[in-house]
């Protein structure tokens, strides 16, 4: 399970990932700039590895949050989100060279593109309501599944 904490105000994302394979977690705190390019090109990213005391710390800060859990398909990490977002699935494929992204084709599985749409990065995702997701992904042609609960049901 990864928590993202998106501080407010600031282009600042503080992390908690759960890793099953090894006893504990990893915290980090990273700042990522936008490339000022068009399609799967990576912009600066910079991460700083935080102890758990420092964790909190940032963590007492306003902040909106964002739960997904993470599965790795090579070459693709894939999301799960929770919350809001429930049932959005979306899929990261990175590389060690703009060449190599450029290159890049993705699976038939894959059902849209999303990687030129700024509002399915983590910090458009995290102020996004369900209204705003389902009227996204219908721009994409996908009707998102809508389950009804009944009376007394669980």
């Amino acid at each position: 399970m990864i928590t993202d904490r998106y501080l407010v105000g600031t282009r600042l994302r503080l992390r908690r990932a759960e890793r099953p394979d090894v006893d504990g977690c990893e915290l980090k705190l990273t700042q990522k700039v936008p490339a000022d390019r068009a399609g799967a090109v990576q912009g600066l990213i910079t991460n700083t590895y935080l102890s758990p005391a420092e964790y909190d710390l940032l963590a007492s800060l306003p902040a909106a949050v964002l739960f997904k859990t993470r599965f790795s398909v090579p070459p693709l990490g894939v999301d799960v989100f929770d919350g809001p977002l429930q049932g959005l699935v979306l899929a990261e494929a990175e590389f060690t060279s703009d060449e190599e992204a450029l290159a890049f084709v993705p699976p038939a599985e894959c059902v849209a593109e999303v990687t030129d749409d700024a509002r399915f990065t983590g910090g458009r995702l995290v102020g996004a309501s369900r209204e705003d997701l389902v009227a996204w992904l219908a721009e994409y042609g996908i009707r998102p599944e809508v389950r009804l609960s009944t009376p007394g049901e669980n």
